[in-house]
């Protein structure tokens, strides 16, 4: 069975599962702080909880944060006070090495962060964690320098962002973006793509359930026309419903993500890329399995692959269906009757969309 991520009470987790006999080692009794084995009994009195991941293997992840107003001490310098979000614990179960777990944690961390409105997010790791590092520095954090405990100190600012690679500046939107557009979806493969999207009464589809883990999306569609999106502009995810009832009333918005790049697979019936290149493109961020793309390969047309970044999502009950868009002009009556997923977006355009979505945009698009 696949797993899932849920906010779980430390009371509700056994601190004997073998999954926290790393920690116990990196905070032993006798250290020179706080063992881990007295921090986690402490926390759960507290009624801390914790993001955990859980299968039929049991944990898979832990992240924990807090928000606290103290300095930062490190070998060399010390950081001024003030209030931060602080990655208390973060750990990936090593069996998921080589997985996107630890990315769909950091990025759930991240969101988290943004809400809280905090300038400042930071954590802290041995050298020896290779992983989790490589996976922070992807996601922007910069290494400031060692804390007395010889861990690295991981930090990231909202004041300094860094737009030139959407991992880096995830979840903050570039605000010098040009334009914005629309990417169409049968709802059996959203569900599995944008599970945070929180529709009610959906199927998720059982295809390739590994892409629930990570942010990272691959889009593979048919389309006769080379797909507009540029790298690093933001796009809206609409939800194609295929059932029963009025589309226009039944197809909405539900998420926004940035594109990170666009490929040709096969265009006009030629073959641009090789079967294997595919594969090593998509990896397992596709709700298709490796039989399903040869289909698709063999017998389609066109090939497009559009790689995309999860940023963002309106929520149940704030999604945003067709009449509206066509009632308020971001439709295709309004777009010179283009099909959707060809219509250009302002940014003005853009933003008022999210605001139809409850989206706080100077969150989310930052000076």
């Amino acid at each position: 069975m696949p797993g899932s991520f849920s906010l779980k009470k430390f009371l509700d987790i056994d601190l004997n599962d073998p999954f926290f006999d790393s920690l116990k080692a990196d905070y032993p009794v006798g250290g020179k702080v706080k063992p881990f084995e007295v921090w986690f009994p402490e926390k759960a009195q507290q009624g801390r909880t914790a993001l955990v991941f859980d299968d039929e293997n049991g944990i898979g992840a832990f992240v924990c944060i807090k928000y606290e107003t103290e300095s930062i001490v490190l070998q060399d310098q010390v950081l001024p006070r003030k209030e931060r979000c602080k990655i208390t614990t973060m750990k990936i179960a090593e069996r998921f090495r080589g997985q996107r777990l630890g990315e769909g944690a950091i990025g759930l961390v991240l969101w988290k962060w943004k809400d809280s409105g905090l300038d400042d997010i930071y954590v802290t790791a041995f050298d020896k964690h290779d992983l989790l590092i490589t996976q922070l520095t992807k996601f922007g954090f910069i290494k400031v320098g060692y804390n007395p405990n010889g861990e690295g100190v991981y930090l990231r600012s909202r004041s300094s962002v860094d737009y030139s690679d959407p991992y880096k500046s995830f979840p903050f939107i570039n605000p010098d973006f040009k334009s914005a557009g629309y990417l169409c979806v049968n709802d059996y493969y959203h569900d599995t793509l944008f599970p945070y999207s929180e529709l009610k009464n959906t199927l998720q589809t059982s295809v390739a359930l590994s892409v629930r883990n990570g942010f990272s999306k691959i889009y593979v569609g048919a389309q006769y026309t080379v797909p507009p999106y540029k790298m690093g502009e933001p796009i809206l995810i609409y939800r194609i419903h295929t059932g029963e009832g009025t589309k226009r009333y039944k197809s909405c918005l539900t998420s926004f993500c940035i594109v990170t790049n666009v490929i040709a697979a096969k265009r006009n019936g030629k073959f641009l890329l090789n079967f294997n290149e595919l594969l090593a493109r998509i990896g397992n961020k596709s709700v298709y399995d490796e039989r399903e793309l040869r289909t698709k390969y063999d017998t389609d047309r066109n090939m497009f692959v559009v790689e995309l970044l999860y940023y963002g999502y309106f929520g149940e009950g704030h999604n945003i269906n067709m009449d509206t868009l066509e009632n308020k002009g971001y439709w295709s009556s309004s777009h010179g009757g283009v099909y959707p997923a060809l219509i250009r977006l302002t940014p003005g355009e853009f933003k008022q969309i999210l605001r139809e979505g409850n989206i706080n945009v100077n969150n989310v698009i930052i000076d």
